[in-house]
């Protein structure tokens, strides 16, 4: 059925401004179809902070890190400081909430359990811990979230998942505000790095699995283009 696909795409790595506004340029798209969109891709180094967040996370000056090659943006998601950069799979659902069903708290529990089951196939056993949202491995957070929900109920922004990403970047912040929780990698409790396209689909297969949703792969172009 038409309104249960979710259109996916692997768009390597992207400056996250260009993302951004895509995010956007689909939101328009969703709200006037029955077709949803999940994109995959990688930044450069970027560090953002959510609506929430607060400069006293930051632990080097914001010149001094772009400086050191990375952009520093604010943006209109929830929660606080976190970093991207290359060898982390971040994905952008843009769906319709209302047609899903269920409100914010089901969907960010939801993200939560297609990630579990992803890190699950490659036998890491992650979890949540209450009070936090994000996946775990023990007091290591593995993957961030952050999300956005228009006034139309579509959402925006998502989750970054860390799989061969360099964590020296993280020492220059304060990963989500939380200062007595640590910050892993997939490769580093398994002990490989993982192709990041290998990881990403198998999260479109968990997210379809727990959205219900089936995932048809499509072009970069066609997501960049229309």
């Amino acid at each position: 059925m038409k309104d249960r696909t979710c259109h996916y795409c692997l768009l390597g790595r992207l400056d996250y401004m260009p993302a951004w506004k895509l995010q956007k340029k689909l939101a328009e798209r969703v709200l006037l179809t029955d077709l949803d969109v999940l994109l995959l891709l990688e930044h450069p180094p970027t560090y953002t902070l959510g609506i929430r967040g607060s400069e006293a996370n930051m632990l080097a000056p914001r010149d001094s890190l772009v400086r050191e090659g990375a952009a520093v943006i604010n943006v209109d998601r929830g929660g606080d400081i976190t970093f991207h950069g290359p060898g982390q799979l971040v994905g952008y659902p843009v769906l319709n909430l209302a047609k899903l069903g269920g409100g914010i708290r089901k969907y960010l529990r939801s993200l939560e359990e297609a990630l579990i089951l992803t890190l699950e196939y490659f036998g890491v056993k992650a979890g949540r811990i209450d009070g936090y949202t994000g996946v775990w491995v023990k007091d290591e957070k593995v993957a961030a979230i952050g999300v956005k929900v228009t006034a139309k109920r579509i959402t925006q922004h998502g989750f970054a998942l860390n799989v061969n990403t360099d964590l020296g970047y993280f020492s220059r912040i304060v990963p989500c505000g939380i200062k007595d929780m640590g910050v892993t990698t997939l490769a580093r409790i398994i002990g490989a790095e993982i192709p990041l396209a290998n990881v990403a689909a198998i999260f479109a297969k968990t997210f379809g699995t727990v959205f219900g949703k089936e995932m048809v792969e499509v072009s970069p172009d066609s997501i960049l283009q229309n």
